[in-house]
């Protein structure tokens, strides 16, 4: 996996591009703590995740209590907003669908 890291201003984002699995969740979990102190919110732009493990999930978890709630996941797959659903999260987490058109 790869984790792009953006900030402007008060926001952080991060663009995760591959598989957030076992393997990469710990990479995840240190660009989390990486987070500046003076971060009001995180995003995590999933346009280009492929796939989201357990672990993967755990580190939104873990995120979204960071933040305080301040924390969107934009652009999930259809078929990872499925898990979401599946756990529940998705009614906790601010999430959003991608659009197949590749729009918002």
């Amino acid at each position: 996996m790869k984790i792009i890291k953006k900030q402007d201003g008060n926001i952080v984002t991060f663009s995760l591009v591959g598989w957030l699995d076992a393997q990469s969740a710990p990479e995840l979990e240190a660009a989390i703590e990486s987070i500046p102190e003076n971060a009001e919110k995180l995003i995590f732009d999933c346009s280009s995740l492929e796939y989201v493990s357990s672990a993967g999930i755990r580190q939104f978890v873990a995120a979204h209590k960071l933040m305080n709630g301040e924390l969107t996941i934009e652009s999930l797959s259809p078929e990872i907003m499925d898990i979401l659903k599946m756990t529940g999260l998705d009614k906790k987490l601010n999430v959003t669908v991608q659009d197949p058109k590749g729009s918002e």
